[in-house]
Parts: structure tokens; sequence; C-alpha cells
């Protein structure tokens, strides 16, 4: 999908954000740059898509502003019906996070700090939560593989103690 002025660069997610999501959602492991860049065209082509349906969606209504429940229903169209209920705790969360915004805005506006002036430690956004699932998974992975590797390292040293047991049997059947 071109742009108007012919530039494909435009319309891409700035390759900085999505070296930064990858880094945090995969942490110990390394991406090759092609990767990476595949990971960006992708990227962009899903949202061209769930946009352009979305669009597609607003038209057929007779809105001039795509809402959330038009991607949503783009989403489902599309076949990602999976993604619905994330999606919709996501759209919950933001709203939220915007609500609380106005708000503490408010309450600035008019000199007094929100919360009584107590500031309330961070929820963990859905982002975050599911960044720290993944590195507890990639934790668990590579404890396994350490086990593994002991496993081999005994099975291989084990297999040596083995073999020059018999070799030394052999040689003290020559000395008879």
């Amino acid at each position: 999908m071109a742009s108007s002025s012919g530039n494909d660069d435009d319309l891409t997610i700035p390759r900085a954000a999505i070296n930064k999501m990858i880094k945090e959602t995969l942490p110990n492991v390394r991406v090759a740059n092609d990767a990476r860049e595949l990971v960006v065209n992708c990227c962009t082509e899903f949202i061209h898509l769930i946009s352009s349906e979305a669009n597609e969606i607003c038209n057929k209504s007779e809105k001039k502003t795509i809402s959330p429940e038009h991607v949503i229903q783009a989403l489902e169209s599309l076949g990602f019906g999976s993604y619905i209920s994330e999606v919709k705790e996501v759209l919950q969360e933001c709203k939220t996070v915007a609500l609380k915004r106005r708000k503490a805005s408010f309450h600035f506006e008019n000199g007094a700090a929100p919360n009584g002036g107590c500031v309330q430690p961070p929820k963990l956004s859905f982002f975050q939560a599911r960044q720290q699932q993944a590195e507890l998974a990639q934790q668990e992975w590579l404890q396994m593989q350490q086990a593994a590797q002991q496993a081999q390292l005994a099975a291989a040293s084990a297999s040596a103690s083995n073999q020059a047991g018999s070799s030394q049997d052999e040689d003290d059947e020559d000395d008879i």
C-alpha cells in the first residue's frame, strides 16, 4: 500500500518501537535484522488490513469516524475473532487510564492532588503482564535446557567411566 507521496517509509511503524517491543517481550533471544524488518512489515500490513476493513464498516454504517466497535467488527470479519476478548480488555484499560488522566488533570488544575495527595503504585498493564509471563516461560525453558545439558554430561561421564572400566578388564585378561 503506497502513500500519496510514493514513500513507503511514511507507512511503517518506527523500527525502534518494534525493536523495543521485541527486546521487552523476548529479552534473552537474539533476533536477526531481516527478521526484525519482517516483523515491522507484518505489523504495518496488519494495521493497514484492519484499518481498511474498519473504514469500510464505518462507511457502511454511515459514520465519519472509526470507532473501537468498527475495529472489533473488522477483526471478526477478517477472521481474527480469537483476539476480540483481549482487544476488549485493552480497550477497557485504555478508557480507564484516560478517565484517570482527565480526573487527575482536573484536580491539578483546581489546585488539588488526586487521591488526597497520595500516589498509588501503578497496576500492571496487559503488556507488562504478558511480558512477565514471557520472561517466566523463558526462564523455565533455560532451566530445562540446563537440566538436559547436565543429564547429557552425566551420561557421557558414566559412559566414559564404563568404557575405561571395560578396557581395564581386557588388559587384566591379557595378563593371565
